[in-house]
């Protein structure tokens, strides 16, 4: 408690930097336009477009909110990305906490992600100052280093005591999220802060030119925290039982799912990538200048250990039998008469009980480690595994179908083209769910980025570049698939009510009493999603014998549990439909309503949109 009460105290007094630093600042109008051309400055719209605001922390009131419409053009994705993060973060984060308070851990880590991206995003597309302006350059400035602060205040809000204790899948979001700052404090330092004043254009991530930026301070224990998580996620890997996989959950029995096993590859070929090293040797002793035998040991940056787990773990998912006939991966594995809890027994000791469930998330994450699988290899073979992904994605969205009249029909990860979770229609979202479209979309721009047009080598560290071939290849692949990504953009754009929050079942424009829905669900094959699998992620982990390790005592603890209710409670709705019909309010009301997720998915959807479609026009 008393560690906690000072984390606390930090993160308060990182909120009293903030708050004195945003008292100087232009108005909301100003800053939205500065990020844009002159020729692109709009006219304010009518009442109806911007709503009734909250106070935002800039002091932003009054600007032009782009409609759905205006998504078309690319400066309005800018701008409505700008508006959305300021949104997320004057609605849902608390300075004087560090913290989205709304959040549980694992989606808090989640959060401090996207914000790193999204400020990746801006600081790429201010790389050219704007001559003249210096007022205007001066202000992009301010915008970075507030929304950096609250990262920065978020690192001590964070509850990472208690995410040590958590599952493993929850450690390696945060291994994920604060080597996306540091990726973040690299790039704006090499863009903005560099004294040759250029970028470097081959490895932007370890340039050692990058000067000058006040954040860089914060680079060693980003890097730490990132380190001590993932040492502590590694101990999941398991070769006594299918050969091989990370274990999802210690504390249950063993279940090795697609959402671990993806983070465990992209965390390491992340770390192999993007770790700078740390000679920290909390927490386990106070960092002397001799390391004594119980100090956590130095770490060097891109150790080819994380490289060599990264290529096991995608061989052994990719050879796992853990995608379905649409190409899309389920859930899990479980081990048939697994009993170590008891008599300790390994059953086959193979995964061989499938569960069928699919989450939008399983598709995503595996996505950015096989980008940095190919940029550390140079094996072409990971980026076609990964357009192969995505076309599969897209085509379970029901992208074909649209105009049909069986566009409304599920087809296996959302309908007409719209990307949804089983969750969404049914209102049942938990904060797992409301979090999983967002994470597709941060993991696809990765994906999506642009090749290096030549590696990078740092004494025994070496990355690949690409041939003109392949980076036009991979260019024309992505751009593909930018038709569906602004379907996916409006379809979440226009969920947002008149504050600017966005809803989690996208393609439901806010307020319209569930007229659009109704007249939805009367066409021809509407349906729901099946019930193919187990839906722990929304509904809760299963109280049985396959999913827990259930003792005695155990068994005696749950038996409060009346099975009635909680078969009421887990089952699907399977009369929704009509209720639907009944429906005269929001269908983004229902449930947790509007939250920091739902929020989180709409700045990753306009962020891939930004970055992979209408920044490189």
């Amino acid at each position: 408690m008393i560690v906690r009460s000072f984390s606390h105290s930090l993160a308060i007094a990182f909120g009293l930097f903030v708050f004195i630093s945003s008292l100087v600042w232009l108005p909301r109008s100003f800053l939205l336009s500065s990020w844009l051309p002159d020729v692109y400055t709009r006219p304010e719209q009518p009442a109806l477009e911007s709503g009734p605001q909250k106070d935002h922390h800039c002091g932003f009131r009054n600007a032009h909110r782009p409609t759905t419409d205006e998504l078309s053009q690319p400066h309005n994705t800018l701008a409505a990305l700008l508006d959305t993060l300021d949104v997320m973060q004057s609605h849902f984060y608390t300075i004087w906490q560090g913290q989205w308070p709304g959040a549980i851990d694992w989606t808090a880590a989640v959060m401090g992600t996207q914000i790193s991206a999204t400020l990746a995003a801006m600081t790429e597309a201010w790389h050219h100052p704007v001559r003249g302006h210096s007022r205007r350059n001066q202000e992009h400035e301010n915008t970075i280093n507030q929304y950096f602060t609250q990262i920065i205040s978020f690192y001590f809000g964070e509850n990472a005591f208690s995410l040590r204790t958590q599952a493993y899948d929850d450690m390696l979001w945060v291994v994920l999220g604060w080597l996306e700052s540091v990726k973040f404090i690299h790039l704006h330092s090499s863009l903005h802060h560099a004294h040759s004043g250029e970028a470097n254009q081959n490895y932007e991530a370890t340039s050692s030119n990058s000067t000058g930026w006040y954040a860089q301070q914060f680079i060693p224990q980003f890097a730490h925290r990132a380190r001590i998580f993932y040492d502590l996620a590694a101990k999941g890997w398991d070769t006594s039982l299918c050969g091989g996989g990370m274990v999802w959950n210690p504390y249950l029995a063993p279940y090795k799912n697609a959402i671990t096993n993806q983070l465990f590859i992209t965390a390491s070929i992340s770390m192999y990538l993007y770790f700078p090293g740390d000679d920290n040797a909390s927490p386990f002793s106070f960092k002397n200048t001799v390391h004594s035998s119980t100090g956590y040991p130095p770490a060097k940056a891109h150790d080819p250990q994380y490289l060599e787990n990264a290529v096991e773990a995608y061989q052994w998912l990719k050879s796992s039998g853990m995608r379905n006939r649409k190409g899309l991966y389920v859930d899990g594995f479980h081990i048939t008469g697994w009993k170590g809890g008891q008599n300790r027994s390994t059953g086959t000791g193979k995964c061989d009980l499938r569960d069928e469930q699919v989450y939008t998330y399983n598709q995503g994450v595996v996505l950015s480690g096989l980008r940095g699988l190919w940029e550390a290899t140079g094996s072409q073979s990971y980026l076609d595994d990964g357009h192969e992904m995505i076309r599969n994605v897209v085509a379970a969205t029901g992208w074909d179908t649209r105009g049909t009249r069986w566009r409304w029909q599920w087809s296996g990860l959302g309908r007409n083209g719209v990307m949804e979770d089983a969750c969404d229609s049914r209102g049942t979202c938990s904060q797992n769910g409301h979090t999983f479209k967002g994470i597709f979309f941060h993991h696809l721009a990765i994906f999506c980025s642009r090749l290096p047009s030549a590696g990078f080598s740092e004494g025994d560290f070496n990355t690949f570049g690409a041939d003109n071939r392949l980076a036009a290849w991979h260019k024309s692949n992505c751009k593909s698939y930018g038709p569906w990504l602004r379907n996916n953009a409006q379809a979440a754009y226009v969920t947002r009510d008149d504050e600017g929050e966005f809803g989690t079942w996208w393609g439901i424009p806010a307020g319209d009493k569930g007229t659009n829905k109704q007249r939805m669900i009367n066409q021809d094959g509407w349906n729901l999603p099946p019930d193919d699998g187990t839906d722990y992620r929304n509904e809760g982990t299963p109280v049985d014998d396959i999913w827990m390790l259930l003792d005695d005592q155990r068994r005696q603890n749950l038996k409060h549990i009346d099975d009635t209710e909680a078969d009421h409670r887990l089952k699907k709705q399977g009369g929704e439909k009509e209720t639907l019909q009944r429906t005269i309010w929001d269908p983004n009301n229902r449930g947790r309503g509007r939250t920091v997720e739902t929020q989180s998915g709409g700045l990753a959807v306009l962020r891939a949109l930004w970055k992979v479609v209408d920044s490189t026009r």
